[in-house]
């Protein structure tokens, strides 16, 4: 048994050791900030990280996604009066900030192991006249029984801002910690926050995107992430192109599912996935 073990831990270096994991850009933040914030989700479940995208970029953001808001949901969970749009990366640039922000990573870099993938990117427009969406959690479609650690965690970005009124996102603080026990609707909160403003929390987290009792639009994008060696929501590795991918920051990349959990989990042809980017690399 010790034989094995010790062996397969010397292998870890290998597939990983052709291409050596970059640094995280989350190790730029401050670590007294980055450990203030993880102390606000482990106590209350969710944190809100105040105006992080300057005006410029969220009002990018908002001319480049308008254009690919053509279709409504198709049912009460992705909402009959919500757009949506999926596969974002392959889409515009200008989400790249939102999955690989560095106050964002350096919580992630806390939470979870090295080489985490990005589950989901997706632009969510609640129309007026929205209804609250179910309550639900973001990792919950994996089958361990809770209270346990999370799994992964999301991010949900106001580009436009969000009040209680125009379907900011609904959270049950606490509830990240719960076993079994289901929340009442009276135990919803809205997540208030100015345009450019994130809120994180664990993926252990009841929430839900709040009614649009206003007379506009409320537009928001959440990233989503996941444990290195869990099957992400969205095959990236299928859906991303691979001039995408090579477009994309090293952060985004090594989340895309080009970097490999030792000893061997996302590797392609015995190969590490990297390879695949080089010049005259051929499709598997």
């Amino acid at each position: 048994m010790s034989t094995e073990v010790n062996s397969l831990t010397e292998l870890a270096g290998d597939l990983a050791g052709t291409y050596r994991r970059t640094a995280s850009s989350g190790e730029q933040v401050d670590p007294a900030v980055a450990e203030a914030d993880l102390a606000a989700v482990l106590r209350d479940g969710y944190v809100i990280l105040p105006d992080l995208l300057t005006a410029a970029e969220f009002d990018e953001i908002r001319e480049s996604v308008g254009p690919l808001l053509d279709l409504l949901g198709r049912n009460g969970f992705e909402g009959h009066a919500t757009q949506r749009v999926y596969s974002v990366l392959n889409k515009t640039r200008s989400c790249d900030r939102i999955a690989d922000h560095p106050r964002v990573l350096a919580l992630l870099d806390r939470m979870f192991m090295p080489n985490y993938l990005l589950s989901m990117l997706q632009v969510i427009n609640i129309l007026p006249g929205e209804q609250a969406q179910m309550l639900h959690t973001d990792d919950g479609f994996y089958p361990l029984p809770r209270p346990r650690k999370a799994l992964g965690a999301a991010t949900i970005w106001a580009i436009d801002d969000f009040t209680a009124d125009n379907g900011a996102t609904d959270i049950v603080a606490g509830s990240h910690e719960w076993g079994d026990r289901l929340p009442e609707p009276a135990e919803r909160e809205p997540v208030v926050m100015s345009a450019g403003s994130c809120v994180f929390f664990p993926g252990t987290l009841w929430h839900g995107g709040g009614a649009n009792r206003s007379p506009s639009a409320r537009l928001a994008l959440t990233a989503q992430y996941c444990e290195p060696w869990l099957r992400p929501q969205e095959a990236f590795t299928l859906s991303m192109t691979r001039d995408t991918v090579r477009a994309v920051s090293e952060d985004i990349r090594r989340m895309l599912g080009y970097s490999i959990h030792p000893p061997f989990i996302g590797q392609v042809d015995g190969m590490h996935p990297k390879r695949l980017l080089e010049p005259g690399a051929q499709s598997i």
